[in-house]
């Protein structure tokens, strides 16, 4: 099961990107030319070759007890398969500290990070290997790897890291709550997610909110516009790499919604419920003590109400998706980990055998996925009858988001993400009344966009 650490690394690594033009900086400084691992010259995994003995530098940010001899038991594994590779295991890393590595030529082998969004300057820098040739020499079947997951750990054109488990959003709802408000399904269209929050919803005596049927106020937990777009479908950026958000109608429908479902309850009153929700990542959780009625939240939450011994009647569902658009419903956001090699690893050869170890062997991604609570990467292990978080009906619903041929991610770019964080801006001016314009809104974003875009070229 996740605890608290990992979850708080992945989201302060996720707050990094709101503010990227740091990560920007340090991306496109690393390096000046691109690298590769040698054109494949771990050549195909035959068993065969050099066995001469080596030890290899693995930095991940796992921290906490557990989720370090989590890790510890996968790698043992790995040792079990190649015994003359020895893993030397540094947890707790963050991916500032790796790119100052890698400036330094002081890298690991091997390095994991939380966050996603790096992987675009990350490959465009040439600050990690490219892997493609690797890929290719061990027939790795990229197949077994959704679509989307494929997306977030490429750019242009360059494969520099692999998918290492992943997060899966989707809605979460109080069953009790349900019942006494006499609704009996979790909502599939976004009006009837706008209509149960109305039914849901308690004041209190003053006119403040007790109880929120939801929360659409962005900033608040996992309520982001990267979570909330996927629901009309929405595409970032265009095929040649530009921003899309003033020109995807999908965009101006979310961001409608959105402030039908603000106004209705109050941006001030929103504002003042949000500044009193208790930690995301604590017992006290708005959802977990039953003050929100529904949220949007990644598949680590069960494992969160679990531990925090809380007593909520909830179900987890799909999120709903634009009353327009029913075929994407199942679908849903994904994002996750990422593993690769950065530039000057000292064994690129024995590096790439963990880091494909680690990211296709089914029982490495299946022992992983269930003792932290996160969701597997491949297929294989997605379906495989040793993966006992599929027994819960309620981790179930993530597993099959993630399988969903229409669920979606942010894609990668040269920027690190800088795209998010304008729009981010743009949308918070939004939701507390100060744009007047919603389409030229958009527009002036997708300016901010592309001259991001630009600079991260």
């Amino acid at each position: 099961m996740p605890g608290s650490q990992h979850r708080r690394g992945f989201h302060t690594a996720r707050a990094r990107r709101r503010s990227c033009a740091v990560a920007l900086a340090a991306a496109t400084a690393l390096v000046a030319s691109a690298c590769s691992t040698g054109g494949g010259t771990s050549g195909p995994d035959t068993g065969a070759g050099d066995t001469s003995p080596v030890t290899i530098t693995f930095w991940h940010g796992f921290s906490s007890p557990h989720e370090i001899a989590s890790v510890g038991a996968v790698l043992a594994l790995f040792h079990k398969k190649y015994p003359y590779i020895t893993v030397k295991a540094v947890p707790a890393e963050t991916d500032d500290k790796v790119n100052q590595a890698i400036r330094g030529g002081t890298a690991p082998d091997v390095d994991a990070s939380f966050n996603a969004a790096n992987v675009g300057g990350w490959c465009s820098s040439g600050a990690f290997l490219d892997l493609t040739a690797d890929i290719q020499a061990d027939h790795v079947d990229l197949g077994q790897i959704p679509k989307a997951v494929q997306s977030y750990t490429a750019f242009g054109g360059k494969r520099c890291t692999m998918p290492w488990l992943a997060d899966t959003f989707g809605l979460y709802y109080n069953k009790k709550l349900f019942a006494a408000a006499g609704i009996t399904a979790p909502p599939k269209t976004m009006s009837e997610l706008a209509a149960d929050a109305r039914k849901l919803t308690v004041l209190n005596p003053d006119g403040s909110i007790k109880v929120a049927g939801f929360m659409p106020y962005l900033g608040a937990y996992e309520m982001l516009t990267e979570h909330l777009v996927t629901s009309w479908g929405g595409s970032w950026l265009k095929a040649d790499g530009s921003s899309n958000v003033g020109t995807d109608p999908a965009f101006a429908a979310a961001m409608t919604w959105q402030k039908g479902l603000v106004d209705w309850f109050g941006a001030a009153k929103l504002a003042k419920f949000k500044a009193g929700m208790p930690d995301e990542f604590s017992a006290q959780n708005s959802f977990e003590t039953g003050n929100l009625a529904m949220m949007v939240d990644g598949e680590w939450r069960t494992a969160f109400i679990k531990n925090d011994k809380s007593t909520v009647d909830y179900g987890t569902a799909p999120m709903p998706v634009a009353d327009t658009m029913p075929q994407l419903y199942g679908s849903g956001y994904v994002g996750g980990n990422v593993i690769g090699i950065p530039r000057g690893s000292k064994h690129p050869d024995a590096a790439w055998k963990l880091v494909k170890f680690l990211t296709t062997d089914t029982e490495a991604v299946t022992t992983l996925a269930d003792a932290i609570g996160n969701v597997p990467t491949t297929l294989p292990a997605l379906d495989s009858p040793s993966l006992t978080l599929a027994q819960d009906p309620k981790f179930a619903t993530f597993l099959d988001v993630f399988k969903n041929p229409h669920t979606s991610t942010t894609p990668a770019s040269a920027d690190g993400g800088a795209y998010l964080t304008n729009y981010g801006l743009f949308a918070n001016k939004w939701q507390s009344g100060q744009i007047p314009d919603l389409q030229a809104g958009l527009k002036a974003v997708d300016r901010q966009n592309d001259a991001a875009l630009k600079l991260g070229q």
